[in-house]
This record gives structure tokens, sequence and C-alpha cells, in this order.
């Protein structure tokens, strides 16, 4: 009987056109995961699309070789065929017209004529073969992707890569491997079991920017020596790690420098430094010329410059006719951020979760902030 490393290696053997994709808030762990596994099928000669919602080019992850080829959306998924019986009549002249909506196809016999009888139509099977989702808890998360075509993920083979234990186990093939601190983690193990002669530098740093990513660099809890030794080997097998590096840590642009300013001026701590929060208005957002993703790279500065700290929360007023505020709020191991506000029906992961509280951003801070340090001294942390 074939292990799950096997079956799904049978499975891109059978395959030739294979759509990859991911959690429409995607994170770095996510997008190389993917490009990883791109690269690779590229490699055995198969026809690859890699296609996420609300994905934006030329952002932080844009180094990464093949970047350019994520798209937005997902398009011309299933053909429509029309079918003339030609074994009475012959075809001399095919034209088409546009009219009110209407698609008129023109059809002049050379010989004979055509009757209603004549004609067929079908929906052709689809694009792809196979399917592969990273980095993503359930179907829903992928977003309009898969609320507008799912019967498509129903139909078709799909193979689930992850390493959250909130994954829901939704594809035919799940190798959710829960001791692995990253997606790309568990690519890897499926690479190089498979043959390591595929891998080359752009995949093996694709791989390390996942570890990387998800661990900021090294400096998480969460790190394993299996993790280690991943780095280790691909290291070895040519990843850049200094050009990862430069451009996640040390490349912030002006903005985000300003932005991140703003937010260690209003820095606050509670329960010995274990819980640490900021608040950002949209004056902060306006002056500095940012925007909301720009939040993330605050995030990874304050993760690494406060390692004390298990709990980061960053609220933010957007809009300043809007009275509403958003939160995020960033937990280390072994808390659950979705577990810690799930009174405030937030969205996100376990590791990253996002609020919206309708008040001025002033009342959402003591409100939120009380309500996590209730939580959390509930808890050991």
């Amino acid at each position: 009987m074939l292990n799950q490393e096997q079956q799904i290696l049978e499975q891109i053997n059978k395959a030739n056109n294979v759509l990859i994709t991911f959690n429409k808030t995607w994170n770095g762990d996510a997008v190389a995961s993917a490009l990883a596994m791109y690269l690779f099928l590229k490699k055995m000669d198969k026809n690859v699309d890699i296609i996420a919602e609300n994905f934006e080019s030329g952002k932080l992850y844009s180094f990464l070789p093949g970047y350019g080829n994520i798209q937005n959306s997902l398009e011309n998924l299933r053909k429509f065929i029309i079918s003339l019986d030609i074994s009475n009549a012959k075809v001399g002249q095919v034209k088409y017209t546009v009219e009110d909506d209407m698609l008129n196809f023109i059809i002049s016999p050379k010989e004979g004529f055509f009757t209603h009888e004549d004609i067929s139509s079908r929906a052709d099977g689809f694009k792809y073969d196979l399917i592969f989702v990273f980095d993503t808890p359930d179907l829903e998360s992928l977003g309009t992707i898969y609320d507008n075509d799912t019967e498509f993920f129903y139909q078709v083979p799909l193979i689930n890569i992850d390493h959250h234990s909130s994954n829901e186990e939704y594809g035919q093939i799940n190798q959710v491997e829960l001791t692995a601190v990253s997606s790309a983690e568990v690519l890897f193990s499926l690479i190089t079991s498979y043959s390591r002669d595929y891998m080359d530098e752009d995949i093996a740093t694709c791989l390390m920017t996942g570890l990387i990513s998800k661990t900021r660099s090294f400096k998480t809890q969460n790190i394993t020596p299996h993790a280690l030794s991943a780095a280790s080997q691909l290291i070895s097998m040519g990843a850049r790690r200094e050009e990862i590096v430069n451009y996640l840590y040390r490349s912030r642009s002006l903005n985000v420098l300003k932005l991140w300013g703003r937010v260690l001026a209003r820095l606050t701590g509670g329960l010995e430094g274990k819980l640490v929060w900021s608040t950002l208005n949209d004056m902060d957002f306006g002056k500095t010329s940012t925007q909301e993703n720009d939040l993330d790279e605050v995030i990874d500065e304050l993760i690494i410059n406060i390692p004390e700290a298990k709990v980061i929360v960053l609220i933010y007023k957007l809009s300043k006719e809007e009275d509403k505020t958003k939160a995020l709020i960033y937990s280390m191991k072994n808390i659950n951020s979705l577990n810690l506000v799930k009174e405030f029906n937030p969205s996100g992961t376990k590791s990253v979760a996002k609020v919206t509280l309708n008040k001025p951003v002033m009342d959402a801070e003591k409100e939120l902030v009380a309500h996590l340090k209730t939580k959390l001294e509930k808890i050991s942390i």
C-alpha cells in the first residue's frame, strides 16, 4: 500500500495540467511553498498555473523566482462546445455575430441543409486534472476562486498541504504535518523523498523563504530540530539565504519605517511584557503613505525586537469617515489567536487573527486589551 507521499507523487505523474492555489489571506509561507511546487512541476514538464485571490504583484516576496506568474482569478476553467452533425450537409462558410447579448453562429452549407436535430452542445472537462492547495485551513478560505467554481474543487483530485491543526483535511490526499513549522518544510520532505536531483537553487530558495518567513528568520519559539535540519540541507542545495534575509528584513521602505516609528511611540505592555499592543489611526496611514498590508512588516519587527512578548496586538483605524476599528492579534506557539478573540467573530488563522469593532480606536483599545488580559491570565503563558 502506498503511503501519502507516494500517493501524491503518483497523482503528479498522472497529471498534465495542475492548478496551485492558497489562502486569500496569504502569508509568505503560502507564497513561497506554492512557487516551489510550481518550479518543481515545471521541471517535470507539467502545465502549471498559480492563482490566488487578492494577490498583488511588486510586494515583499516579488524577488522569488516565478512570482510574476501568480494570477488573481480563475478563468477559462471549462469549455462549452457546440457541435454540428455534417454527415448530411457540408459546411461552406462559418461566421458569427453578437446581437442583444446573443451570440449567433451563421453556418452556410455547401450542399444540402441543416436542421435542429443536427445541433448538440456540451460542457467539456475542466482545464486542470490536479489541484494543490497550500497553507489553507478550508476551501472557503480560498475566497471567490472556490465560491465561483465549487464543483471544480470536488470533481478534480485535490492535494492539501499544510501544518496547522485547524486544517479541515478537505482534500482527497491531505499531507498535514502538525509537527512541521511551515508548509515549506512539508513540501521539502515531499520533493526530497521523490528525488534530490530536482532540487535546484531556485526551488531551495523558495522553500528556505517559507521557513524563514514562518519563523521570523528562526527567532520564534516553534523551531524544531527537523526544521533546522531542513534549513541546513536547503543551504547546501543552493538556497540564497542572504538574499532572502535582505529582502524580508533588511530592506524596509522609508514609509514602513515611519509607520513603525508611530507604532513604537504608542507601544504599551502588560502582563510583565507578555502582552504588547499599540494603536494607529487614519492620519498615521495617511502621513506615512502606508496601507493595511504594511502592518505585516511592522509585526515582524515587533516579534524580532520583543522576544518576550507572547501576544502582539495592533489596533487601527483606516478611514476617517467610518467609526470602525480593526485589530490584528498575533500569538506565539501554543496560544490560539482565534480562540483568544472568538467573542469578536474573528477571521484569520491560529497565529494571526483579525477582528473589527464598531467603535472609535480608544474605546476599542480599552475593550480589547481588557478582554485579552482576562483571557491570558487564565492560561499559562
